[in-house]
Formats: C-alpha cells, sequence, structure tokens
C-alpha cells in the first residue's frame, strides 16, 4: 500500500511539474491569475479537483 501512494505522488509531482517546464510562461499566467481568485474559488476548484481523483480512483478500482 505504501508503495502504491509513494507511486501516486511521484505522478502527481512530474505533472505537476510538466506545466512550469515546458511553458513556463503559460504557467506563470495561470498562477497569476489563481492569486487574482477569491478563497471560495480557489475552495471550490480543490474540492471539485478532489472528487474527480476520488472518482477516477474508484473507477480504477472496479
Amino acid at each position: 500500500m505504501v508503495d502504491w501512494l509513494l507511486g501516486a505522488l511521484a505522478l502527481m509531482l512530474i505533472l505537476e511539474g510538466l506545466l512550469p517546464f515546458v511553458r513556463p510562461a503559460l504557467w506563470r499566467r495561470v498562477f497569476e491569475s489563481a492569486l487574482q481568485m477569491s478563497d471560495g474559488q480557489l475552495r471550490f476548484i480543490g474540492l471539485a479537483s478532489v472528487l474527480a481523483g476520488v472518482l477516477l480512483l474508484l473507477f480504477l478500482r472496479s
């Protein structure tokens, strides 16, 4: 189980690092627009991301 979680963490870090590595100017614009969002908007995006991840995990496990 720990190996699976570490593998998931490694994949997340790879995916998170792709945009700033490949398109740093775009990443900067995305980050700047995120800084202008309200806390509620950021929470909603975070919740949607968590739910999408949970649903994807459930789909992959079945």
